[in-house]
């Protein structure tokens, strides 16, 4: 389907969504199926002859690292679980992806870690196969595991290369005091130097969380439902379910504001974050969905802050927000890097006013419908291959099951008002509430 037709298309679908005032947006069809063993499959067949996309969703992610001493392992099984099993050690694994001419790939989150596959659909039978047998199989010894566990420290060396990441340990760390949001996806550096001694937790850990019960498995694209729902029947049925739920304590309320300064060792412009507490997702909590708009209205390259520190006067590199949606409570973070040490107070006291602004006085209507509009379009627009479509679900996948919250959550979008936008800027953004980190080279 050319580019035009596919816009055609889904502008008439916005179009139609519009004028039957129909909250339905999400314009594919697709099926949700639960397995006895509590496998759940999500079906998402569409124009995309000859490709498919194929997701295991785990609704792990370092979130779920509660005990003591034991952080950074979700993560590592990102890394482990590539290393194959008996009938497919990871060198056969990695030597027929390529065979197949197939994309596979993974990454982890706070909240989950996603295993991807991008492949010819005629060979789909091979790939449900291969990821069913190292979810079910996944077989290392003990000294592979601390062959991999190194590769992670180093890993962890590497990032800590970035002064981006030295900020935002040091924020997660000083914001959270019981919740395991405390330490960052890679975890806290004494626990993965430890890590090569603890090869039977790992396998505790593996055990516990990779169950079918943990477990969502996306297929979109050029594929036919029943028979792909058959091969995904053949080859997980036998899987035993046995999920552990983690212990996570909830955070307490914060009733004071924090603040560090961090040297970074070697040479940066000065990074300044200023984050506040948050809400968990919830699609019903309007706080959680305006607060997300306000994102854009008060930080994005439209905003009055936008134009006056990095067009007008320059004064930063760079500035962003990011409110995102999280399983539990997390950070509503504003992150910029300053030019000149000398306008770090003038900075901090811009995104303090932008924030006063949001509180004192109503966004502007017309501003908020367009960025209600952009939302939308930009969502439709971007579901036009398999990998985009499977690609934007696995958030939503982890925070509810399921992905029919998409067209909640853009039903949310299209009722939030003005007066919503001011009453979370005056829930949220509080001092007692706020974390600031400040982060400066110690090379000049």
């Amino acid at each position: 389907m050319s580019k035009t037709i596919y816009a055609g298309l889904i502008m008439m679908l916005a179009a139609q969504f519009s004028l039957a005032q129909t909250p339905k947006i999400f314009p594919y069809e697709y099926s949700t199926t639960k397995l006895d063993n509590g496998l759940s499959v999500i079906l998402i067949p569409m124009e995309s002859p000859g490709l498919a996309s194929y997701y295991s969703v785990v609704r792990t992610g370092s979130r779920d690292e509660w005990e003591p001493g034991k952080s950074g392992f979700a993560h590592f099984f990102e890394h482990m679980m590539f290393r194959g099993t008996d009938k497919y050690p990871g060198p056969v694994y990695d030597e027929i992806m390529t065979g197949l001419g197939a994309d596979a790939n993974a990454y982890t989150d706070d909240d989950l870690t996603v295993y991807h596959i991008n492949f010819a659909s005629e060979d789909l039978e091979r790939v449900v196969e291969l990821e069913a047998d190292r979810f079910q199989n996944l077989h290392y010894d003990e000294k592979a595991f601390q062959t991999e566990s190194g590769a992670v420290y180093g890993e962890f060396q590497k990032g800590r290369t970035s002064p981006w990441f030295v900020g935002l340990e040091k924020l997660q760390d000083m914001a959270f005091d019981v919740h395991t949001y405390k330490h960052t996806v890679i975890g806290f550096e004494k626990d993965i130097k430890d890590m090569p001694n603890m090869y039977e937790y790992s396998q505790s850990f593996f055990k516990r969380y990779y169950r079918p019960e943990n477990i969502v498995i996306l297929v979109v694209g050029d594929i036919r439902k029943d028979k792909t729902l058959d091969l995904i029947k053949k080859y997980y049925a036998s899987w035993k379910p046995g999920y552990v739920a983690p212990q996570i304590k909830p955070e307490p309320p914060q009733i004071k504001e924090r603040i560090a300064e961090v040297s970074y060792p070697g040479k940066t412009l000065p990074l300044l974050i200023v984050a506040y507490k948050g809400d968990a997702f919830d699609v019903k909590n309007k706080n959680v969905i305006a607060v997300s708009l306000l994102e854009e209205l008060a930080f994005g390259e439209t905003s009055d802050i936008y134009k006056k520190l990095v067009l007008n006067e320059q004064k930063v590199q760079m500035i962003e927000a990011q409110f995102a949606f999280t399983r539990d409570p997390f950070l509503l973070g504003i992150y910029t890097m300053i030019k000149e040490e000398k306008d770090i107070d003038f900075v901090k006291n811009e995104i303090y006013d932008a924030l006063k602004k949001s509180q004192d006085a109503l966004v502007d209507e017309t501003r908020l419908n367009d960025l209600k509009k952009r939302k939308k379009y930009s969502f439709l627009m971007n579901l036009d291959t398999s990998d985009n479509v499977a690609g934007f679900m696995p958030r939503f996948i982890t925070l509810t099951g399921g992905i029919g919250v998409v067209d909640e959550v853009y039903a949310a979008y299209g009722a939030i008002t003005p007066q919503d936008i001011q009453n979370a800027a005056r829930y949220y953004f509080s001092p007692e509430k706020r974390n600031v980190v400040l982060v400066k080279g110690e090379e000049k």
